[in-house]
């Protein structure tokens, strides 16, 4: 079985983040099945917001025109991501990235099995021109993974090549995305994946 880390693209520029929470369970039967959930919680674009809680980013799935879809994340796909406080110029308030790549391998039977997601910074696709709506390049990605091993389940968001998206924008975008990019390096974003890689293991309904 190919890993997981193989579905990372290789980190040439900018900077690297990662994160990670795992969770181990008395038996395989436990295990698969908190698999099987944490990866319809990540195909569940649309609810993560409500996995990562209170005062984080809200995501909206939707087509390649912009328009809002229900059900789960497939290749593609557009995620819309409101951040708490300004948004971009380019996206009218909104970043936008896209769903590039989705792999799967293992099953219940094998002694591995893993989900990821690999989405990459776009353009609004509600508008005609190229420019990149979101405070990252286009250089940029972010790979979300759902991993059992054994009977241990694991969540990861792994950024790779996070370069500030400060040069064919507005005055306006030049400041605010480097800004948010200079935030995003001390580790002020870091609480928004840790939040919603713990939910994707650990959400309740309640």
């Amino acid at each position: 079985m190919e890993q997981p880390a193989a579905q990372l693209p290789a980190q040439e520029t900018g900077r690297q983040t990662d994160f990670t929470h795992e969770k181990t369970f008395d038996d395989l039967t436990s295990a698969n099945k908190e698999f099987r959930a944490a990866a319809g919680r990540l195909l569940s674009v649309n609810n993560w917001h409500e996995y990562a809680g209170e005062g984080t980013a809200k995501f909206t799935l939707s087509n390649n025109q912009g328009n809002e879809l229900s059900g789960f994340a497939a290749e593609g796909f557009y995620i819309s991501i409101d951040l708490p406080g300004p948004g971009p110029d380019a996206g009218d308030g909104l970043e936008w990235v896209m769903i590039e790549k989705l792999a799967a391998d293992g099953s219940s039977e094998t002694a591995e099995e893993y989900l990821t997601m690999t989405v990459r910074p776009v353009p609004d696709p509600k508008k005609a021109d190229l420019e990149i709506a979101h405070f990252f390049t286009d250089v940029s990605t972010s790979t979300f993974i759902i991993r059992r091993d054994g009977r241990t389940v694991s969540a990861g968001a792994h950024g790779r090549n996070e370069t500030p998206n400060n040069q064919d924008v507005d005055l306006h975008d030049k400041i605010r995305n480097t800004a948010i990019a200079l935030m995003a390096r001390v580790g002020l974003s870091g609480a928004q994946w840790q939040k919603l890689v713990n939910g994707l293991i650990e959400y309740k309904i309640k």
